[in-house]
Parts: structure tokens; C-alpha cells; sequence
């Protein structure tokens, strides 16, 4: 069963951007001037889980200087580095965007999108309405504590790497090599690919 959502989706994150400056990106996207490729990861343990990734997908392809390219399956995951048992279990996926926003523009973007949701910082591995993370951006490698690139705990999570290797099989995670490798060497126990569901690539 393939699950449908309402067109048009309102996201409050979004003011009004000039014509020129849609434009302008618009031009940017069509031409490849210059484009990134970013993967992000997205979760939710909270709420409508597959409402709120669906909401963060349109979210991500409604910002100015992002474009969605693919989405991945939704995979069902017990939570990381709890009690099993102690929170509901977690939908996950994985986005890859072009994009012509700079890293820390767009984690500036994933935390608004996130605080649309009513995301809460308030406790480590704690229950969340939504998680954006950026997995990898280009071949950056960075360790900036506001944002290390690529994720410094990417390599070892099934539930990034196994969407991950759905959407885009050649995956490089850059300074850890190949996703299919770093995958064959995690455990996937308790991550569950969930065929019944789907989330829609923006038009």
C-alpha cells in the first residue's frame, strides 16, 4: 500500500522569496552551475513518523538553492543507544539533494526544518518528531564541532547506510570508502526495510 499525501504541503519555515531570486535558482539548478551533492538523513519516532519525513522532504525541495534528486525507501529501526523497549521505534530514510547553499546554510536549513516539526534538544539519543542530519556534503572532510563532515557516526549506522545503498549503490562516504562495504560490516539487526510505505519525490 503506497501512502498518499496532499499536494501542496505548507511549510511555516518558508517566507516569501522574490521571483528574481527563484530565478536565479532555478537558473543555477538547470544550468549545473556549480551544484553540490549533499545526503541527508532523516528520522521520526514521534507522531505521524511517515507524515513528518514526507513534510521534511517537501521542506528540503522547498528551499531556495535545493533540489530533492532521490529519496530512499523508509526503513523501521529500533532506536540507537537506549533501552530496548523505551521509545517507539523510528522510520528512517535518506535524501540526496544538489544544492548550491554552502554546509553551514544548509544545516541552518536542517535545523529550521526540524524546529517545523517541534523537534526538541533536550536529551541525548532522546525521542524525537523529526531528525535532519547531514551524512555527507561533496568530498568535504571537515572537523568543524558545528558540523563535522561527513557524519562522524554515518559509517557505523545501518539505518543511514542501507537507504543510503538503496538510492545510490556506488555511494562513497568520503574518509571511510564504500557505502556497500561499510554496510556489509555493521549489523542490520533491527533495521527493516518497510515495503508497505513510501515517501514521494517532490515534482
Amino acid at each position: 500500500m503506497t501512502a498518499s499525501f496532499t499536494q501542496g504541503h505548507s511549510d511555516p519555515t518558508v517566507q516569501p522569496v522574490p521571483a528574481s531570486v527563484v530565478q536565479q535558482v532555478d537558473a543555477a539548478d538547470t544550468t549545473l552551475h556549480n551544484p553540490k551533492r549533499a545526503v541527508l538523513s532523516l528520522g521520526a519516532n514521534l507522531g505521524n513518523r511517515l507524515e513528518t519525513l514526507q513534510g521534511a522532504v517537501d521542506a528540503l525541495e522547498d528551499t531556495p538553492g535545493v533540489r530533492v534528486k532521490a529519496v530512499s525507501p523508509v526503513y523501521e529501526t529500533e532506536p540507537w543507544g537506549v533501552e530496548p523497549g523505551s521509545q517507539p521505534s523510528y522510520f528512517n530514510a535518506v535524501v540526496l539533494l544538489k544544492t548550491t547553499l554552502p554546509p553551514s546554510s544548509l544545516l541552518e536549513r536542517a535545523h529550521a526544518v526540524e524546529e517545523a516539526f517541534h523537534r526538541v534538544r533536550d536529551e541525548r539519543w532522546g525521542a524525537r518528531t523529526l531528525d535532519v542530519d547531514i551524512v555527507a556534503y561533496a568530498g568535504v572532510v571537515d572537523d568543524d564541532p558545528q558540523l563535522t563532515l561527513p557524519h562522524p557516526r554515518a559509517h557505523e549506522r545501518a539505518f543511514v547506510l542501507a537507504p543510503w545503498h538503496d538510492v545510490d549503490p556506488e555511494a562513497q562516504l568520503p574518509g571511510h570508502g564504500a557505502v556497500a562495504d561499510l554496510l556489509d560490516a555493521v549489523t542490520g539487526e533491527g533495521v527493516t526495510v518497510r515495503k508497505d510505505l513510501e515517501l514521494q519525490l517532490p515534482e
